[in-house]
């Protein structure tokens, strides 16, 4: 399916990735092979106070290196909490940094990485910039130990931070930006609650769409999107409703790290740019968000790369061999829509996006979908109307 342009794409991986049960008890290790001596321990109070970082301290201890727990970053980072994590890394002499959290804890503890190496105001390096200030030296060395399964954070080199003063998120890229090691341990994610469950899961699989059905698509990311695809079509309910359901678990981690490293590759569509948005005006969860309109993007873009849609009907469960690619197609957008029903997804005016801020939300993604990968052009007019149909 693959044009003759998108067979010369690039795949980079800078992350060394360590998956399976029990893999967390190696971030000492991993840290002191390094060159680390004191680690910054980055997470939130929420994974605090489930028990998940107590592992990672004494994986630590017993690598013989010391460190500092820093539990305040949000469900979307803000510029505030990055800098006074940075801060609290300087005092403490950290020369190595340890995420222990979902896709905020790692963006948060690559943020704080680049500024330590780099230094300059976050929002320089802004990748909706005309110029953003390019990222040309390593981030501090960074472990990423993801407690969800959604972002994929923990193999991207990609970071979304919050300005606080203008209420919009920053973007922020570049393979330096990468975690040096991933361990990616899907008995961490038992103890997320059934909501948190299905908003992660929702945004795994939008990665997973959107790298497949995006332009800049390659074989590889192609590859890893589809498979990441039908590992959430067949998991992602039972890991919501049943939470204790390891090989669940287990599949929705692997789906999370394939999404993650097709995505990073290939980019991402339409849902991330609203999301974006809407979540800098309202901080929402990102993956409730993209839950919201992924199924409404979906059908705006089939004709546009129909054959595709076919393939993610397909991965998903449907029955589309005998179908023409159009219908096929269609029935990519019938599974999102289960799914995200049955998952319990919210219309946006419940969520609370206001319809007096659709205008504003439309002149704002048409001003930066230039910065994405997307089958079809979107106006703000689209906009306008994908905001419209996705509360109905």
């Amino acid at each position: 399916m693959a044009d003759e342009e998108t067979l010369h794409a690039q795949f980079t991986l800078p992350t060394a990735v360590t998956f399976g049960d029990g893999c967390s008890a190696l971030a000492g290790e991993s840290a002191r092979d390094l060159g680390g001596t004191r680690a910054l321990v980055v997470t939130d109070k929420g994974v605090q106070e489930a028990g998940l970082v107590e592992g990672v301290l004494a994986a630590l201890d017993t690598a013989s290196l010391s460190a500092v727990v820093f539990d305040a970053v949000e469900p979307n980072p803000r510029d505030t909490t990055v800098l006074a994590a940075r801060e609290l890394a300087r005092g403490e002499a950290c020369d190595v940094l340890v995420a222990v959290g979902g896709g905020s804890v790692i963006d948060a503890a690559k943020t704080v990485g680049l500024l330590l190496t780099s230094g300059g105001e976050i929002a320089a390096y802004d990748f909706t910039l005309d110029e953003p200030r390019p990222i040309e030296r390593p981030i501090t060395p960074l472990v990423a130990v993801p407690t969800t399964a959604g972002t994929g954070s923990e193999v991207t080199f990609w970071a979304v931070v919050t300005d606080t003063r203008r209420r919009d998120k920053l973007g922020l890229g570049g393979p330096l930006l990468a975690p040096r090691d991933a361990l990616v341990d899907p008995e961490l994610t038992v103890t997320l609650p059934p909501r948190l469950t299905a908003f992660t899961g929702l945004d795994a699989l939008t990665h997973a769409v959107e790298a497949y059905t995006t332009p800049a698509a390659g074989p590889l990311s192609d590859l890893l999107a589809l498979h990441a695809v039908a590992l959430v079509g067949r998991n992602l309910r039972h890991a919501v409703n049943d939470g204790k359901d390891s090989a669940a678990r287990r599949d929705m981690s692997l789906a999370s790290l394939l999404a993650g490293a097709a995505f990073t590759n290939a980019d991402v569509g339409a849902v991330h740019c609203i999301s974006e948005v809407v979540g800098g005006l309202y901080d929402l969860p990102h993956g409730l968000i993209c839950g919201m309109y992924l199924p409404t993007l979906a059908e705006f873009n089939l004709d546009a790369a129909q054959e595709r849609y076919a393939s993610v009907a397909s991965a998903l469960g449907a029955d589309v061999i005998e179908l023409p690619a159009g219908k096929a197609a269609e029935a990519a957008v019938a599974a999102l829509r289960t799914l995200t029903h049955d998952l319990g997804m919210p219309r946006p005016s419940q969520a609370g996006v206001r319809a007096a801020d659709h205008a504003a939300i439309a002149a704002r993604c048409a001003a930066t979908i230039a910065g994405y990968a997307v089958p079809k052009p979107l106006t703000e007019a689209d906009f306008m109307a994908v905001l419209q149909k996705a509360d109905h």
